[in-house]
């Protein structure tokens, strides 16, 4: 399951962003610092609404999306790296993310108390980064350490992640995320098992008020061209927004969401912007037990997919049949499809698409 860590500093609408994603959340969302004391984990369904239709098409009982996990962390404040506020506790807990989902404040409310005095995305984006990468530096620093007395023996693997940390080190000490720094691909799998809090993929999701949603702001725009230059994802979100979704029918959701001209809310918008950094695709099988959604990087082939359903599926797959999602809608149904030529015996070394169906056959 993908796993997201939600951070950001106290008071930009995390916990309210985050209960209103997984809706069964116990976070409480409290005008004050530090009112989320554990870190608050939730999954939620990835919407795909290609399941209902293929779902129909093989008259399954049930639908089964794919998922991806929500973990709410603790506001993070200048000296987090070094134990103020709630500290190193809730950074490790990012370390097992694949992804990170920053929410920055891009709407101004005197009610609501920032902790810096006054809203400046820029300025809480560069405090969480800085504390971030502090935490990695001295990570670094210890493995550097380690690592340097065990390079005496020339070693190829050791001198790939000496070679990783040494390039490094300044680049943090500089304030600098990780994955700005210029390593080959070789290099960052030599650090993979650092799990480098400022290496993982970045999505800034600036959190607006509703009149903002549809347009952004002048706040928006200054984090989009920050997140251009670092290879990150941005959105825009409204908790209050996302708050206001929760309680209501899905039709009443599309006629609220197209009122302030949008088309989708926030958890659309994050999961789409997660799988873009992290290139991901999706396959699905159907039968009449349940059409199911399967979530694959982007470049696997077939075995590899069909090793994501079960590893002894990888061992001993022989072929697949597959056909893309238009096409069998196209034709209807897969008797249909496979009567117009569109179902395809694919081998091992097949590059599974977006949106393939697939069935896989396979031997002792």
């Amino acid at each position: 399951m993908l796993k997201a860590g939600i951070v950001g500093l106290p008071n930009v609408g995390k916990s309210t962003l985050f209960n209103a994603l997984v809706a069964n959340a116990k976070a409480e969302a409290a005008n004050f610092p530090f009112c989320t004391i554990e870190p608050n984990v939730g999954t939620v369904a990835v919407p795909d609404d290609r399941l209902e239709v293929l779902a129909k098409i093989g008259s399954s009982q049930q639908i089964v999306p794919t998922r991806i996990e929500f973990v709410d962390i603790a506001g993070l404040v200048k000296g987090a790296s070094q134990g103020e506020g709630l500290g190193n506790q809730f950074l490790g807990n990012i370390r097992t993310c694949d992804a990170v989902v920053h929410v920055v404040r891009c709407f101004d409310d005197p009610d609501i108390h920032h902790v810096e005095g006054a809203v400046d995305p820029l300025r809480d984006i560069g405090i969480i980064g800085l504390e971030l990468a502090l935490a990695d530096l001295s990570q670094v620093e210890r493995r550097l350490e380690r690592v340097r007395k065990g390079s005496k023996g020339g070693n190829a693997d050791t001198k790939a992640e000496l070679d990783a940390l040494e390039s490094l080190q300044p680049w943090l000490d500089g304030g600098k995320p990780a994955r700005t720094c210029d390593l080959n691909e070789e290099a960052k799998a030599a650090i993979a098992h650092l799990q480098l809090l400022t290496m993982k993929p970045t999505i800034y999701a600036t959190n607006v008020a509703e009149g903002d949603l549809a347009t952004g702001n002048p706040w928006v725009e200054s984090v989009r061209a920050l997140a251009a230059t670092e290879g990150a994802e941005t959105v825009v979100v409204s908790a209050q927004v996302e708050s206001e979704l929760v309680d209501l029918p899905e039709g009443d959701r599309q006629e609220f969401l197209a009122s302030l001209g949008v088309s989708e809310g926030g958890l659309k918008s994050l999961i789409r912007a997660t799988y873009r950094l992290l290139g991901l695709r999706t396959y699905f099988t159907v039968g009449e037990k349940e059409a199911r959604a399967w979530t694959i990087d982007a470049g696997m082939k077939a075995p590899q997919a069909a090793g994501v359903i079960h590893s002894d599926f990888e061992r001993t797959f022989i072929r697949a049949e597959t056909v893309a999602y238009t096409d069998l809608v196209g034709a209807g149904s897969m008797k249909a499809a496979k009567e117009k030529g569109w179902v395809r015996s694919e081998g091992k070394e097949y590059v599974v698409q977006e949106g393939d169906v697939m069935l896989f056959l396979t031997g002792a």
